[in-house]
């Protein structure tokens, strides 16, 4: 079993819309834009990083707006509802404030115990609030989303899979625990993880998922460092998995593999981090490149949609 991943790193998912997309997440959820980039393979479509105020691992939602993005299908083999940490007796308050800004398809129920407040994002994308108690992640204030209700980072992922049982060895050679099962619901846990180390497997009979605008790209996992990335590669390589090499991202490093269930899984370091080319206190301002891309910055700035 490995001990050096600690929960998740980032969830990067896809939209239709940048300017949509970002004011849903900086406007109605309230978290900071630590970055602005492009896509490393696709350089005409925006990167955005979402999180706290330093874009700590853990907090960091990611999204690829391809304009104009035909909508996925729901299905296995894909993240389904990502899910944020958000104090316990906020989900009055964050109903009342979705309710003004029209977000679509609000419900509340419990899970294991804890409250959440479901609803979906600008592209059918499925998301929850989760009351949770003890939560001292320091949050990103902003745009009339005080501390007392402010989002803590991530809470969990739910992973819809046809079959639990491939999936649930990996977690559990991922270090991750079984705490509870119901209702077709598995939830694992990494013990003194990040504070956002709780994924749900939610097996299901449905058809196979679909990419598009609203779906999860892939899912990632954080690891300390590079040295620490390097022993879980081997380690997953040495029980059959197909794994990446080492892809420099500029504010980590990331391998990837597909899990049993469908979904990409990418195992992120939580090294060198965003402020490695903007000053912490305007992160997320300027279009940031990545060198190979550099010579395009006149084009970019001119073609992309303004945010």
């Amino acid at each position: 079993m490995l001990k050096q991943i600690k929960g998740l790193h980032h969830v990067t998912s896809l939209a239709s819309s940048a300017r949509d997309n970002n004011a849903f997440f900086t406007d109605v959820l309230g978290l900071r834009r630590v970055k602005k980039t492009v896509n490393f393979d696709a350089p005409d479509v925006y990167h955005l990083y979402y999180g706290n105020a330093a874009g700590t691992p853990g907090t960091v939602m990611t999204y690829f707006p391809f304009p104009n993005a035909a909508p996925g299908s729901k299905g296995v083999g894909e993240v389904g509802r990502t899910s944020f940490s958000v104090p316990a007796d906020s989900l009055r308050a964050w109903a009342d404030r979705l309710v003004t800004f029209d977000v679509n398809a609000m419900s509340q129920d419990a899970r294991f115990g804890e409250d959440r407040l479901l609803f979906d994002g600008p592209d059918g994308d499925t998301f929850a609030l989760v009351g949770v108690r003890d939560d001292d992640r320091a949050p990103w204030t902003g745009h009339g989303v005080g501390e007392d209700m402010a989002i803590r980072g991530f809470h969990s992922a739910d992973m819809r899979v046809a079959d639990a049982g491939a999936s649930s060895e990996l977690l559990n050679f991922m270090g991750y625990e079984q705490l509870d099962a119901a209702g077709g619901i598995t939830r694992f846990a990494v013990p003194g993880g990040n504070d956002a180390n709780v994924i749900d497997l939610d097996t299901t009979s449905a058809s196979a998922a679909g990419q598009g605008a609203g779906s999860v790209h892939h899912i990632a996992f954080s690891v300390e460092n590079r040295a620490r990335q390097l022993e879980v590669r081997e380690a997953l390589m040495d029980t059959g998995y197909q794994v990446t090499p080492v892809i420099d991202r500029d504010y980590f490093w990331a391998i990837y593999f597909r899990m049993p269930g469908g979904v990409l899984f990418e195992i992120a370091t939580n090294e060198p981090g965003f402020d490695v080319d903007e000053d912490s206190a305007h992160l997320g301002e300027a279009l940031k490149l990545p060198s190979q891309h550099a010579h395009l910055r006149e084009k970019l700035e001119r073609e992309l949609e303004p945010i």
